[in-house]
């Protein structure tokens, strides 16, 4: 019989990686809703339409990556690729626009089909974060702030860059666009064939490209910082002021772009040189003209997107630590097991995470506890249940001390568990 192994591309989350993700998330749930954003769930799979409309007939996910199959129904159906488009297609179907400004976040796997690598599989995890209905450059900030929070209290910002660039207005972007046309059409012949395709549908796509010979041209390409008209000037102003006004760190990064036509000002990336190849760790933007262009009324928005497993390979082993921490429970002789039980089940009544082994000596139980990463140990023999007592031991600083059992709860607490 063959050896049962997860698809290519997928992975179990479980031991520690399962602990850094719980991490990671309730961090993440913690940043954002002390911003009052509220989270969102949406179906894991939509009409394929829903993703063709928004990321592009030319881009890499709709041409190569989408996970699309045709239902029984003969509906055609996708398994998410990205969040935003379903946060869009939930805001028209569910009338939100009277109820601006909506501020969400969601997490969840997402799905991709294309080569696995570190940091990169087939079905990956996202958090996401969005403001729609704001068309003020304060959402930008919010967002980036929010962002920049997440880092900080993942103990990763100094590993990561924020990289900033605008994208200007639609004026500003179709001026933008022109003046590539018109410079790429004089290098056709030197042109990657992906390029040639995006040179005639998404030509802001060709700064993206991979292709090394494609990079020559796009070096000498005009920018678009020389296209902002007076309304895109300012508003990326307003942008880097606030962030400057919170002490964010930026960098201009003028090639930054998004090939859309519904993306618009604001573009940035947080990206790193600790996963070598892959660098980013969080990208958003604003993408004003997106709800329109799914069918909704013309409604501003900005956001961004993670993903869970780089976030995973950067954060320490110390951030686990200080998120999950248990009491042990550790009977002494076998006469003691019911009142070890009773206990630990006042202690989780009462809020607090507590384990404890179902069979082992003193020995094996401790040796258990500390590879749990637990706080305190309980020891609880005869004589303690005599006496309505119990041994706590404090296993970061190696101390211990007698604690009645009518104050346990209390004492427990009192030290943060």
């Amino acid at each position: 019989m063959a050896r049962l192994q997860p698809v290519r591309g997928t992975h179990d989350i479980l031991g520690e990686m399962s602990l850094r993700f719980r991490t990671i998330f309730e961090i993440f749930r913690s940043v954002a809703e002390r911003y009052s954003h509220e989270q969102i769930d949406t179906p894991i799979f939509e009409f394929t339409e829903t993703f063709k409309k928004t990321l592009g007939d030319t881009s890499d996910v709709v041409t190569k990556e989408m996970y699309t199959f045709e239902d029984r129904g003969g509906e055609q159906v996708t398994l998410r690729p990205e969040f935003t488009a379903g946060i869009a297609r939930a805001f028209i179907s569910n009338c939100l626009q009277q109820s601006t400004p909506c501020k969400f976040y969601s997490f969840g796997p997402t799905f991709r089909y294309e080569r696995p690598q570190k940091g990169r599989m087939r079905q990956f995890h996202q958090m996401d974060i969005e403001i729609i209905g704001v068309a003020e450059a304060q959402a930008d900030i919010e967002v980036l702030a929010i962002a920049q929070d997440l880092l900080n209290e993942l103990g990763i910002a100094k590993h990561v860059t924020l990289e900033l660039n605008s994208l200007g207005d639609r004026e500003s972007r179709m001026n933008y666009r022109a003046a590539l046309v018109q410079y790429f059409s004089q290098h056709r012949d030197k042109l990657s064939k992906d390029s040639l395709t995006r040179l005639e549908k998404n030509p802001m796509r060709i700064l993206d490209s991979k292709d090394e010979g494609d990079h020559l041209l796009i070096e000498k390409a005009p920018r678009i910082s020389e296209y902002y008209n007076d309304t895109s000037k300012v508003f990326f102003s307003e942008v880097r002021e606030g962030l400057e006004g919170l002490g964010i760190d930026y960098h201009i990064k003028d090639r930054l772009v998004r090939g859309l036509d519904y993306y618009c000002h604001t573009a940035f990336e947080f990206t790193t040189d600790q996963l070598g190849a892959q660098g980013t760790v969080l990208a958003g933007g604003r993408y004003d003209g997106l709800v329109e262009m799914m069918g909704g009324p013309r409604t501003p928005g900005v956001g961004w997107a993670s993903g869970m497993e780089r976030m995973a390979e950067l954060i320490t082993y110390d951030i686990i630590k200080k998120q999950v921490r248990l009491v042990a429970i550790v009977p002494v002789g076998d006469k003691s097991h019911t009142t070890a039980m009773k206990i630990a089940h006042d202690l989780r009544k009462a809020g607090i995470v507590v384990d404890m082994a179902y069979k082992g000596n003193v020995g094996k139980r401790m040796k258990r506890a500390n590879k749990q990463n637990a706080r305190f140990a309980i020891l609880i023999g005869e004589d303690e249940i005599v006496r309505s007592v119990a041994m706590v031991k404090n296993l970061d600083k190696g101390s211990q001390e007698e604690i009645s059992l009518l104050k346990l709860v209390d004492y427990l607490k009192e030290n943060k568990l």
